[in-house]
């Protein structure tokens, strides 16, 4: 994941910061509780994409 790229990403249902899961391939927004896939290096910011998170997923981050 580019650092320039991950800077600048924030999610688009809160507006708030994205934390970079490298071993997922995952931007995880602890405020929506959703994480969403990097398919080939390109975030895939899109809500209908997400995976939801568990409770103990955004509370650990």
């Amino acid at each position: 994941m580019d650092e320039n790229l991950l800077k600048i990403l924030v999610c688009p249902i809160t507006k708030g910061p994205l934390i970079y899961d490298k071993a997922k391939q995952e931007l995880i927004s602890k405020t929506a509780r959703l994480a969403y896939p990097i398919r080939d290096g390109i975030p895939v910011m899109l809500e209908d994409e997400a995976r939801r998170l568990e409770e103990h997923e955004y509370l650990d981050k």
